[in-house]
């Protein structure tokens, strides 16, 4: 009987795994689609992201609720479900006419779309991985070894769009990357039906009131620090390689060629694949709170270095593996190696957030992942900045956001109560 359970939680975990590359896949095809829009419109560079990440907003809570009410596997269904309306809708939008504002208008419903499913399986992953690796280091090991596949599918998604894109013209246009999307569209039936076709053994979930479980939730005040850490962090975390693809990509831009841009940006994800692939091997040893610690100390310390770098100090690039070789700003390098730092930092805050939570973690997970629209809001602040100041100007805004979070792995994250 203990060898039955130990064999369906390895499928759960598997399973699991393989979610988490799904949401990388989804989430990250908003950038480069976004150097398209912004061709037509100067306004509308991270609109698309940010309606990827409102979803999240509307979704967050709702999501913690299905998973007390119908299980994990049932939402997971359910996201994966809405994932391919989502792409479906994205391509009706590739097959009109580019420079028609309701295109694009298609375009956003179809990403707002792919925020719920997103945003649902977000909030099924991480709590799942958490509880079946019994929590504490454990279980963040868990959702750093998922976190490496999330990233891995992050790393191949830039580069294929943008190798798609290649350099933006005039009549560059949505249909140029609708092969991506008939591919997103395969994966997500294949996925579905390995899902559904699953015995997945669920950890047992206790099962509480919504409002009592927020408020149970809520009570805990290293939760709610953790809610705003996380709505930072995603917006870092986009926000880094997003203006990146600007900075070099956009007609004007340092390099004006969207298939270099977007294999640079690859880079960065590559490199949260390194780290998270060795933060899954360290977690074991390393608390959260330290690992945390010391990415947001580099970090910033990186992103300093290429602030006050002057531009005109170059370096040639050459990386045969992702097919780079295009002069660049050497402070470029400084700002994508920043993805070592930001690769562990979803899965620590996460594991800080509901340390000590019980029965309350479902609950406290649907609040977590309702501030994860932070990816949709701080990158589009800081493209509006960007267009004021400066695209190198605006990474500011991440050095004051990881100065957040250095706050939060020092003295937020300690678990206690919020006093009556």
């Amino acid at each position: 009987m203990a060898q039955k359970k130990n064999n369906g939680t390895v499928v759960a975990i598997i399973a699991m795994m393989f979610l988490f590359a799904m949401i990388s896949f989804v989430t990250n095809m908003a950038a480069p689609f976004g150097t398209i829009w912004k061709n037509q419109y100067d306004w509308a560079g991270m609109v698309g992201n940010l309606m990827n990440f409102a979803a999240y907003l509307f979704m967050g809570i709702p999501a913690g609720m299905m998973i007390t009410k119908i299980g994990y596997k049932k939402t997971a269904l359910v996201a994966l479900a809405l994932g391919f309306i989502g792409i479906a809708v994205q391509y009706c939008s590739s097959s009109m006419d580019a420079s028609a504002i309701s295109a694009y208008v298609v375009y956003l419903l179809g990403a707002f779309i792919c925020g719920f499913c997103v945003c649902i399986l977000n909030t099924v992953v991480n709590p799942m991985l958490n509880l079946l690796g019994g929590g504490g280091n454990r279980g963040n090991q868990l959702i750093q070894t998922g976190g490496s596949l999330n990233s891995l599918a992050a790393t191949l998604t830039p580069m294929l769009a943008g190798a798609m894109i290649g350099e933006i013209t005039k009549e560059t246009s949505l249909k140029d990357v609708s092969p991506l999307l008939l591919i997103a569209l395969a994966i997500f039936a294949v996925s579905f039906c390995i899902i559904y076709f699953t015995k997945l053994e669920e950890p047992e979930t206790e099962k509480t009131n919504v409002m009592e479980g927020l408020k149970g939730a809520l009570s805990y005040r290293h939760l709610v620090l953790g809610i705003i850490a996380i709505f930072f962090y995603v917006g870092l975390e986009v926000g880094i390689p997003g203006q990146i693809l600007f900075y070099l990509g956009n007609p004007g831009g340092v390099l004006g060629n969207v298939a270099v841009a977007g294999a640079i940006a690859g880079v960065y994800w590559f490199l949260m694949l390194v780290g998270r692939f060795t933060s899954a091997f360290i977690s074991g040893k390393v608390s959260s709170r330290t690992q945390l610690t010391v990415t947001t100390v580099v970090a910033i310390a990186l992103l300093l270095v290429a602030i006050f770098m002057p531009e005109s100090q170059t370096m040639n690039l050459k990386i045969g593996f992702f097919n780079i070789d295009a002069i660049i700003p050497t402070k470029v390098v400084f700002i994508i190696l920043c993805g070592l730092c930001t690769s562990v930092m979803w899965g620590v805050i996460f594991n800080l957030a509901t340390e000590g939570l019980g029965k309350y973690t479902a609950s406290a997970s649907g609040l977590f992942m309702t501030m994860v629209v932070g990816g949709g809001v701080m990158p589009l602040i800081q493209d509006l900045l960007a267009n004021k100041i400066g695209s190198i100007q605006s990474y500011w805004l991440i050095v004051a956001m990881l100065c957040y979070l250095l706050f939060y792995a020092l003295i937020g994250s300690r678990v206690s109560k919020k006093e009556a």
